[in-house]
């Protein structure tokens, strides 16, 4: 799994309305919260989406946008989001090409692991945290995300920070 410190990789996916869509295109107006998981509707992603549903006034409150990515299509990811009404975009991967480049690929390169990175408009890795069952340390680690940079009196429009 990339660190902080690192350059996170450009990659261009399909979202789940089936438009390519770029890292860059994810940092314009902010930084982004990416997280990986491995599948729709199964259990703990849906816990995990669903409880970064709940704060996501929060993340964007202090000018943070929020992507996640896994192996299913469009059509998989569409229903997901609507069916749980989640605010943020999905990523299609289905040929694992972020997932590897991010090196969150399952053992063996079955399934995905479960990880969440904070990455700045310049495309820093300035934060991670992997956990594959324990799915509340994300929005443990999102939570913890969001103070900060209350803390430090970041809002809406302080894009750059």
């Amino acid at each position: 799994m990339l660190k902080a410190g690192e350059r996170a990789p450009e990659f261009v996916l399909p979202n789940d309305e089936g438009v390519d869509t770029s890292l860059t295109d994810l940092l314009q107006h902010g930084p982004l919260i990416l997280y990986f998981y491995p599948a729709d509707f199964t259990p703990g992603c849906t816990k995990e989406a669903c409880s970064i549903r709940d704060i996501h006034d929060d993340i964007q409150s202090v000018g943070l946008q929020v992507a996640g990515a896994s192996p299913q299509d469009a059509e998989s990811h569409a229903r997901f989001r609507k069916q749980h009404n989640l605010p943020f975009t999905l990523l299609c991967d289905t040929e694992k090409v972020a997932i590897k480049m991010y090196d969150v690929d399952g053992p063996f390169g079955i399934a995905v692991r479960r990880a969440t990175f904070l990455i700045g408009q310049d495309r820093t890795i300035h934060d991670a945290v992997q956990a594959d069952v324990r799915v509340g340390r994300h929005a443990d680690f999102i939570r913890k995300a969001i103070m900060l940079r209350q803390t430090a009196g970041i809002r809406i429009g302080d894009y750059r920070k």
